[in-house]
């Protein structure tokens, strides 16, 4: 390792999208909806998402493609309604490297902006992490388009 070089960086996404902060804060923790766009590619949704979504709760998304299955899974460690998401994120096969992921969604004019930034990524990994992430909330743009009269309220385990 070199002197001075970080072997983990920190990224950061920013978007604005054209609905109100309830609905894209809803968008992170509802199943049906975030199966749509959350890990997911515009021709692979997810095969498989569990969301408990509160302080504690755990989240999987099971994605398959070309007969390889990769598990998303973390923890929520911060809710705040419609404002803020804080949850850690780790990936099968490297269940042993734990990110941080802090979603803060405020609100403008006509509509919200989402600040996304995501701690602990391996350095090596940091651009292709910043692209996915990009995409993945391209991707939830188009799904709040596509799906604006998704539920409000949001579904998680008893």
């Amino acid at each position: 390792m070199q002197i001075g070089v970080q072997p983990h960086v920190k990224i950061g996404v920013t978007r604005q999208y054209g609905v109100s902060p309830t609905h894209a804060f809803c968008a992170w923790l509802d199943q049906e909806v975030a199966g749509r766009w959350l890990f997911a590619t515009a021709s692979q949704p997810m095969a498989h998402v569990e969301i408990d979504g509160r302080v504690g709760g755990a989240f999987c998304f099971v994605e398959r493609q070309a007969g390889e299955t990769a598990r998303y899974l973390g923890r929520y460690v911060e809710i705040v309604p419609d404002r803020r998401l804080v949850f850690t994120l780790s990936m099968e096969p490297h269940p042993d490297v734990i990110t941080r992921v802090a979603v803060a969604i405020s609100p403008l004019a006509k509509g919200c902006a989402l600040n996304l930034t995501h701690e602990n990524v391996p350095r090596a990994h940091a651009s292709y992490v910043e692209g996915r992430w990009t995409g993945i909330l391209y991707g939830l743009g188009l799904t709040l388009i596509r799906y604006p009269q998704h539920s409000t309220t949001i579904r998680s385990k008893p």
